[in-house]
């Protein structure tokens, strides 16, 4: 389960110039709320009103991106607006860890910009990367999206709606 940020598509973008590989092909710029979420196969009426409630219950969050971290292997923006709308996800279905539990059970809420790569390639998509931010958007939804054989796919949009 996701949340898009449009308007950190140009960090990403950024990142592709650097190296292609480091950015995850087919998802638009997100905030992660969940991830893995339930398989396909448990995706029921009452997970998609579970959603849908969840989200209703969230006002739409102003989101400013403007401090860019990285980690061995790994390159984000965090988005700490959003903080309080991911740990409400995660603590609706506590079943599933955030990212398997690698973690912990909240970890921060970020966009991630690269993944993999070694020190001095993030340090070129960091020299991209700064002189984008600060990065502002609107959140206004979560959206379920499932993994398949043929990309990634959108399952549900669920808007904000406080």
């Amino acid at each position: 389960m996701l949340i898009l940020l449009p308007a950190a598509e140009p960090a990403l973008a950024a990142a592709r110039r650097v190296d292609p590989a480091l950015v995850r092909p087919g998802l638009a710029a997100h905030v992660t709320a969940l991830y893995p979420f339930l398989p396909d196969g448990e995706l029921t009426d009452d997970v998609a009103t579970a959603i849908r409630e969840l989200a209703a219950a969230v006002p739409p969050v102003e989101v400013r991106l403007g401090e860019f971290l990285t980690r061995p292997g790994f390159a984000a923006i965090p988005a700490p607006a959003l903080q309080p709308v991911t740990d409400a996800v995660c603590a609706r279905w506590p079943e599933v860890p955030p990212y398997g539990g690698r973690f912990g059970l909240r970890p921060p809420a970020h966009v991630t910009v690269a993944m993999g790569g070694d020190e001095e390639t993030l340090e070129r998509v960091a020299h991209e990367v700064r002189p984008l931010l600060p990065l502002t958007d609107r959140a206004e939804a979560l959206r379920l999206v499932a993994l398949t054989e043929d990309g990634w796919v959108s399952r549900l949009e669920a808007p904000f709606g406080g």
